[in-house]
């Protein structure tokens, strides 16, 4: 491996894992087409280096979300639960529908995911009426507030329809083991639609939770002889600089800003995701 293609790696992952970090988004959803397109990896070689990026891209962006005060880990920690449920259904119903139908479904739910949330652009602090008193988010104290150095001040934030957000995260984990890509992209509009946080705190809480995922399924990818050290390593460098990078723009910017962002990346996604239904190939090779 020389040198200008190391370079390449780091400088590939310090940008994916920027715009993946200040997303909320797994950064393995950018890095795995870009390696397998234009950098000649194996699909599974450039899958088991993008998990070692999401891990890196967490850990690194986590301290400027906590010290920053947008993770709620509380919440993290409840809505974790329903996406692993989901991931390990997924895993069992691998199979069983055929992949061209899972791809046009999953097109289906990131072009409506983008409509709602672009049609939320009214409501970017989740300041809309609170569900009735002594729902579950008060019980578990879910609620939370967050700095917003644009406004100057603190944002009281309350989370609204914790039921239907945890079955949205259980669907999310599902669609996700069945397609094998990251969750973020699905957990951020189910946040953002059906538990109404403003869009930097989604962000925030579902690079933290990706992590958690990620770190769960590293060790098989390892014990497969699928992570390999010399490609994974530059990849996990330029994570950690990019995902740092990410959180401080995240925490710059204004939540519309993110939220359109946000939206022509699903937009693009679903584009991606209609082409491989219809098996469709513009870049490389057909699998």
């Amino acid at each position: 491996m020389d040198a200008g293609f190391v370079s390449w790696l780091f400088v590939m992952s310090v940008g994916a894992s920027a715009l993946g970090g200040m997303l909320g988004m797994a950064s393995g959803i950018f890095i795995v087409p870009i390696l397998t397109l234009f950098g000649g990896v194996g699909l599974r070689t450039a899958i088991g280096a993008s998990i070692v990026s999401v891990i890196a891209c967490s850990c690194g962006s986590a301290a400027s979300f906590l010290e920053g005060g947008l993770t709620n880990v509380r919440l993290a920690i409840v809505l974790e639960t329903a996406t692993t449920l989901g991931a390990l259904t997924g895993v069992f119903l691998v199979g069983l529908a055929p992949a061209p139908f899972l791809y046009g479904l999953f097109a289906v739910v990131l072009l409506v995911s983008a409509h709602q949330m672009f049609a939320r652009r009214s409501d970017p602090a989740g300041t809309s009426i609170a569900d009735p008193p002594g729902n579950w988010a008060d019980k578990l104290r879910l609620h939370a507030s967050y700095p917003d150095h644009l406004l100057g001040r603190s944002v009281t934030y309350q989370v609204r329809q914790l039921p239907q957000g945890m079955f949205l995260m259980y669907a999310a984990g599902m669609i996700s083991a069945l397609l094998g890509i990251g969750s973020g992209v699905l957990k951020i509009p189910a946040m953002d639609t059906a538990l109404r946080l403003p869009i930097k705190v989604s962000s925030a809480t579902s690079n933290f939770m990706i992590g958690v995922t990620a770190a769960a399924s590293a060790g098989a990818y390892f014990i497969r002889g699928d992570i390999v050290p010399a490609l994974a390593g530059p990849v996990a460098l330029g994570s950690v600089l990019g995902s740092v990078v990410g959180a401080r723009i995240l925490m710059r910017v204004s939540n519309e800003k993110v939220r359109v962002l946000f939206v022509v990346v699903l937009i693009a996604l679903a584009a991606q995701m209609l082409l491989s239904a219809f098996h469709i190939v513009l870049f490389g090779k057909a699998a």
